[in-house]
């Protein structure tokens, strides 16, 4: 039986969540904004606040019983059935430099399970939703990841290099880095987007915080691909920050498996 959380309703309310973002954000795009550093040093804009302050209004106007996680307000109610996890400008450092890699993240989950995602990128106008038990759309038309059967022939996204902190995942991901074929950097949301609609084959972060990864669980899983941290495990709310999508399961696990090994 398909989930409430699944409903037309609860579709459509998550496109407005978006649409009210992305009007905020594109009236900030490329205007002299002031940057401000938050506690871990990490920017943040009026257009973070504004974006998510809005998001926030129609959550509690239409499904007042829902929580909310946001990276720029913080929790509110989180232990309810269903809950919101917001990120309003995931890529901030690209927003503020005027690079349209950047997207609005939402998730919801049901009982802590992910079960609809969107990456909305305003500026380009393009939207990714991943809803549980459909396939992934993209500005409404579905698409797929691409084969994949061996790490040689790999695309491999990730933001940055220095978001491998500790020093265990720094070896990990180079020894990954350097039997794919093509690694890239500097993609932010956008790349599992581009891995989902076929572009891009392995995206492997870590220090994510919840609101960076649980959104790109319906729209990863939903195209055909897999996403976990790096045990294999599910992502949740609780997840470590280590994520490794996939458009292809063979290269998924052989991307595990060179992790594992440092």
């Amino acid at each position: 039986m398909t989930p409430p959380a699944c409903s037309e309703a609860t579709i459509a309310l998550a496109h407005r969540l978006a649409d009210a973002a992305g009007q905020v954000i594109r009236g900030y795009f490329r205007t002299p904004v002031a940057v401000d550093d938050k506690a871990d040093a990490s920017p943040v804009t009026v257009a973070d606040r504004e974006s998510e302050a809005a998001m926030r209004k129609l959550i509690n106007a239409e499904q007042p019983s829902h929580g909310i996680l946001g990276e720029e307000w913080g929790p509110e109610n989180t232990d309810a059935e269903w809950v919101w996890v917001l990120d309003p400008v995931d890529g901030t450092k690209a927003f503020i430099t005027g690079k349209p890699s950047f997207g609005t993240l939402i998730a919801l989950l049901h009982h802590g399970v992910p079960v609809l995602g969107i990456i909305d990128q305003p500026i380009l106008g393009e939207r990714w939703l991943g809803v549980a038990g459909r396939p992934t759309t993209l500005n409404g038309k579905p698409i797929t990841t691409r084969d994949c059967p061996d790490l040689k022939l790999a695309a491999l996204y990730a933001t940055a290099p220095e978001m491998f902190v500790e020093e265990g995942d720094i070896k990990a991901f180079e020894t990954l880095r350097r039997q794919v074929k093509l690694p890239r950097y500097g993609a932010d949301c956008y790349a599992y987007g581009l891995l989902a609609a076929g572009f891009v084959d392995l995206v492997v972060e870590a220090s994510l915080q919840p609101y960076d990864y649980l959104s790109m669980v319906a729209v990863i899983e939903g195209a055909g691909g897999v996403i976990t941290d790096w045990q294999g495990g599910k992502l949740g709310l609780g997840s470590d920050g280590r994520v490794v999508a996939a458009g292809d399961a063979r290269a998924h696990q052989a991307a595990l498996e060179v992790l594992a090994e440092t």
